[in-house]
């Protein structure tokens, strides 16, 4: 199978991982040391069942490599080269792993890897190992991977705030890139949220991106708080998903703070913040208005407002602002009762300037 047959559901080019163009290299590095030729194409057994036949380039012997092709998934590393090179021995042994240039190195604990070991995962590990077996048994072996440029190309990946250090890593489960995979995206979250809760902070505070950190660190340093004792964890829109998960990791305290527009939607129970999901941000608002005694055309006038910064602008010209801390009570409720009452969460709302709309009153218990 080619590249070029690979197509996802939604007829999108689908790709291949950095882990499987590594064991495609492999094989071609080990081949040419048995055969005295680099073979010009390799074919690969991927974890999804599918068997791919992938180009080669021929580096310093025994050095071969294979270029990243990502489909029509926008990865940093398309078009990158996957570079191995095998040293075989001439007993038999394991096969151990060496990180080259552009490889990164675990540093933190909460990985799929040991701290100190080289940035490929256990799936392409795996694989490797596999296609080494085939082509020499048992005979031991040192696998060297390199992806030249990768340790720049690293600053824009989730390796950084995870742990690994100095370059990219080799990654995959499947084999397969599927564009824009939604489950990858999710993964890459609770491997943030597993490192984070290695490291045992007194609690997480989760935050919908980058943004949202900032103006939560701001906030943050604005009340004095001691930021030593905490880990932030990026959730894009998936709450309910990373609350699951902090629940699995016995994650005890999270602090969920940022922009109203978004997390306004936790008091209705949407766990899942994106727009195509659900919205019920103005249905939201003017309930807590109603209840706290709003005339009906305040609540009309919410309910007609489009966006949340509108309906903030109501609520401060009719003295209203109050009603922010009863809905980051409704928000934390429902989303302790998300992870089955194992963990106590806060809500703080911001608006778009970082100034302080509303929070939940346990908020302190969780900060300290």
């Amino acid at each position: 199978m080619k590249l070029s047959d690979i197509k996802s559901p939604s007829h999108l080019r689908e790709g291949v991982t950095t882990g499987t163009c590594a064991a495609a290299a492999v094989r071609a590095s080990v081949q040419w040391q048995i055969s005295g030729q680099c073979p010009e194409n390799v074919r690969v057994d991927t974890p999804a069942g599918k068997t791919l036949c992938l180009s080669i380039v021929q580096e310093e012997f025994p050095a071969c490599g294979v270029i990243k092709d990502a489909g029509d998934d926008p990865d940093v590393t398309d078009g990158c080269e996957v570079i191995a090179r095998v040293r075989l021995s001439e007993e038999a042994g394991p096969v151990r792993f060496k990180a080259g240039e552009g490889i990164g190195h675990v540093t933190r604990p909460g990985l799929k890897l040991p701290v100190g070991e080289a940035a490929i995962n256990p799936v392409p590990r795996r694989m490797i190992e596999e296609e080494i077996r085939r082509c020499v048994g048992d005979i031991g072996a040192e696998v060297e991977i390199s992806i030249p440029g990768g340790e720049a190309l690293a600053a824009r990946t989730f390796n950084p705030r995870i742990g690994i250090e100095g370059g990219l890593s080799i990654l995959g489960t499947s084999g397969i890139v599927r564009p824009m995979s939604e489950s990858a995206v999710v993964e890459s979250l609770k491997t943030c949220l597993s490192v984070a809760a290695a490291s045992e902070p007194e609690y997480v505070c989760f935050v919908l991106g980058e943004t949202g950190e900032r103006r939560m660190r701001e906030w943050l340093i604005q009340q004095k708080k001691d930021m030593s004792r905490m880990e932030f964890v990026q959730i894009s829109n998936y709450a309910g998903l990373m609350l699951d998960e902090a629940s699995r990791l016995n994650v005890k305290k999270i602090l969920i703070g940022g922009f109203a527009g978004k997390l306004v939607k936790l008091a209705a129970d949407i766990m899942n913040t994106h727009s195509h999901v659900a919205d019920g941000r103005m249905e939201t608002i003017c309930t807590f208005a109603a209840l706290a005694g709003a005339e009906q055309q305040v609540i009309r006038q919410l309910y007609e407002c489009r966006t949340v910064r509108e309906a903030v602008q109501i609520l401060r010209t009719h003295d209203m602002e109050y009603i922010w801390d009863a809905i980051g009570d409704r928000a934390a409720e429902k989303c302790r009762l998300r992870m089955g009452g194992t963990g106590d969460v806060a809500v703080v709302f911001l608006d778009e300037s970082g100034g302080l709309l509303g929070k939940s009153r346990n908020t302190e218990a969780i900060t300290g």
